[in-house]
């Protein structure tokens, strides 16, 4: 019989009681009023792109100067800032929040319920993004370190709004497997030290790696958009190119971008942690 947490005094959740939290946590955040939950959504779409906006700016000038794994790694650690602060913080992000699936499977939860809470929560990360990418931008950080900041930006922002659809695709399968391995460690933690230490690393080899996360992305495009757009002439001249250089970054270019990698983050996160661990913890309660 497994142990249960009050029996073992400091140890972390067993897997089994990590699937159960999972599923019970799952089928509270359906079960938010919408404007609470748009709201946690917002801040969550809002730390996100900080610990985006934080990532790109360590990987400024990087290029040709270190190594591709070594930036691309810190850079990842950089970028955990977001998930951290959606943990520790609280808030609701649509990918760490596939894993409703298992309520969903353990029927805690209805099909409309999950996808209706889904929906809100992806229109919040949105707007969080957006926000915060314009801000940025009024903010004038791009022109940092002669503006390598703002050149690293738009090149992140080029390579993702021109990705297949494929490679999307399997980007963001692989990218939501290990954010949702993250906070599923996180969900067994039992002091905020050992969530950011659940995070730090999961998040940073899916940077490393190159995987794509929808909500990041709302972040990035925007934010290499709204520079390609409201840029002032000396920072082109600076960096030795022109808006016509980036011109695949645009709306388009960032819808195109969201419809493969969403469907990636789902399945990655709901099919291959989530529908996973509940068939092998949770299936056998005949729930």
């Amino acid at each position: 019989m497994t142990p249960r947490r009050a029996e073992r005094g400091i140890d972390a959740l067993l897997p089994a009681e990590i699937a159960e939290k999972a599923e019970a946590v799952g089928a509270e955040k359906t079960r938010l009023d919408p404007v609470t939950l748009v709201v946690l959504a917002m801040l969550a779409g809002a730390f996100i792109a900080l610990g985006a906006l934080f990532a790109t700016t360590v990987l400024a000038g990087a290029h040709g100067a270190v190594p591709y794994g070594i930036s691309h790694f810190l850079a990842g650690l950089a970028f955990s800032l977001g998930l951290i602060l959606v943990v520790v913080g609280g808030a609701e992000l649509f990918t760490g929040n596939t894993l409703m699936v298992m309520a969903w499977a353990g029927g805690k939860v209805g099909l409309a319920e999950m996808l209706r809470a889904w929906a809100i929560i992806y229109v919040g990360n949105l707007v969080g993004a957006v926000a915060t990418a314009l801000l940025a931008l009024l903010a004038g950080q791009y022109l940092l370190a002669d503006g390598e900041i703002g050149a690293r930006a738009l090149a992140i922002a080029e390579t993702k709004a021109t990705l297949p659809f494929g490679r999307a695709l399997f980007l963001g399968i692989l990218c939501n497997v290990l954010v949702c391995l993250a906070v599923w460690l996180a969900l067994g933690a039992r002091s905020t030290s050992d969530k950011i230490l659940a995070i730090l690393l999961p998040v940073a080899a899916f940077v490393a790696a190159g995987f794509e996360h929808s909500v990041a992305n709302m972040y990035f495009i925007p934010f290499g958009l709204f520079i390609r757009l409201w840029a002032p002439a000396s920072f082109w001249t600076g960096i030795g190119a022109t808006p016509a250089d980036y011109a695949d970054i645009t709306w388009f270019g960032l819808v195109a971008n969201l419809v493969p990698v969403t469907i990636g983050n789902v399945v990655g996160g709901g099919v291959l942690v989530g529908a996973v661990y509940w068939f092998v913890y949770l299936r056998k309660r005949g729930g």
